[in-house]
């Protein structure tokens, strides 16, 4: 499990409570083979707000959501679409959420920044420039 970054240097996470449900039973299943970044995405869902889907303010950074970014580690911005390992595709810019950046990016909001380890642990900052919605969402 990666050491705990303080939660005073990191933004709110705000989940809705089917993505919160879906990514736990996840990060737990794969947990075994990306201790990492699993441990990343429970230390997020633990700390985050839940609240119903259909209240979750537009520009959160949900699954399927379509997310710009700010990598500070490579000065570039970056937009990807954050989706289940099972979809993910990065030479089409689908990123999984149980990776390092995507468990960094879930539940956060347009502005927000964190600093946040990468594969070798090391802190990089991320910040949102703009999440939209997912085209649809299942409720």
């Amino acid at each position: 499990m990666p050491s705990a970054i303080p939660a005073l240097a990191r933004p709110k996470v705000i989940l809705g409570e089917t993505d919160a449900e879906r990514l736990s039973a996840l990060a737990l299943q794969m947990e075994p083979s990306a201790p990492f970044a699993a441990g990343l995405l429970l230390g997020e869902i633990d700390r985050a707000e839940i609240q119903p889907d259909a209240v979750v303010p537009a520009d959160v950074v949900r699954m399927h959501s379509t997310v710009a970014f700010l990598d500070e580690a490579h000065g570039k911005r970056r937009t990807v679409l954050l989706v289940f390992p099972n979809e993910a595709d990065i030479a089409a810019g689908k990123i999984s959420v149980v990776t390092p950046v995507g468990a960094g990016l879930i539940g956060l909001t347009a502005g927000d920044e964190i600093q946040w380890p990468n594969r070798e642990g090391r802190e990089r900052s991320l910040k949102i420039l703009r999440a939209t919605p997912p085209v649809r969402l299942a409720f």
